[in-house]
């Protein structure tokens, strides 16, 4: 789980550094600098908010019987998985746009205040962080598992992304952000497959699905008699593709069902803009 949730705290937590570096850069290059501060402000508010998000998922799930928790955490994976790839989609076409929109909504908040600031600042980070908390906390929860390595795994790639946006801000990393986008998205997409699966083997293990005991496979046979190095295949293939010891015919055709039509249309090369045809005047006519 740890290279799994790496790329999420990486992709997401890039996306959330990024729209920190246009507020800050806007506001410092349009001397604005006071206004940093109710900025700042609604920046930590929404870091804030998503953790304790992430803590009351993991309170509220702590206290439920054993089928209303797979009920919850396979609805949740589910919801998290539809977020994250319409973010994963947003991300591919509103890109280029992203910076103007977010300068159009702090020029217009600096008109109105302090507050409008604040707003504007929870808004924007807070939308990034609560899907990232979300989609974080889905994943952790598939692993079943006591191992720290799933936290670390998404501590490690936020604190990159940290880093990433940092330089950028700065102009010392020049990162084609589209690739960036585009491979990242193509892993994550891979990431969410796994949930997305994991997240019907949830409700099968609540009793609202069938088929619990039907397996399509056994990935927990595959590398028997490996030793260490067949301990760690395993892991990696659990981490990545979130794949149970034996997965069920249910999660195995949702898996494929999520990720080949997805995967298709996010690589799917971007039409080329047809030109508008000129209207022709009358003295053109004539």
């Amino acid at each position: 789980m740890l290279l799994g949730n790496f790329l999420i705290g990486l992709r997401e937590g890039l996306e959330a550094s990024l729209v920190v570096s246009i507020l800050i850069a806007y506001l410092v290059k349009s001397g604005n600098r006071r206004a940093l501060t109710p900025v700042w402000a609604g920046i930590g508010a929404a870091i804030a908010i998503s953790v304790a998000f992430c803590v009351l998922l993991s309170v509220a799930s702590g206290e439920m019987q054993f089928k209303t928790q797979e009920t919850f955490g396979g609805t949740l994976s589910i919801v998290a998985v539809g977020l994250v790839t319409w973010m994963v989609f947003w991300m591919r076409r509103a890109a280029r746009s992203m910076k103007a929109e977010l300068e159009g909504k702090l020029e217009g908040a600096l008109s109105l205040g302090t507050g409008a600031l604040f707003a504007v600042a929870i808004l924007a980070v807070g939308r990034e962080g609560l899907e990232t908390a979300l989609f974080l906390w889905t994943n952790i929860d598939a692993a079943q598992s006591n191992s720290v390595q799933p936290i670390v795994g998404a501590v490690l790639g936020l604190l990159t992304a940290a880093l990433l946006g940092y330089l950028l801000y700065r102009g010392g990393l020049r990162l084609n952000l589209k690739r960036f986008f585009t491979i990242t998205g193509a892993a994550l997409i891979v990431v969410a497959a796994g949930v997305f699966g994991y997240g019907f083997h949830d409700l099968q293990e609540a009793g609202i699905l069938p088929g619990l005991r039907s397996w399509a496979f056994e990935p927990s046979t595959w590398f028997d008699g490996m030793g260490t190095p067949g301990q760690w295949l395993q892991t990696a293939l659990q981490g990545v593709f979130n794949l149970t010891p034996q997965v069920t015919t249910v999660q195995a055709v949702m898996w494929v069902l999520y990720l080949v039509p997805v995967m298709a249309l996010f690589l799917r090369p971007a039409k080329p803009s047809t030109p508008k045809p000129q209207r022709r005047t009358a003295a053109a006519q004539s």
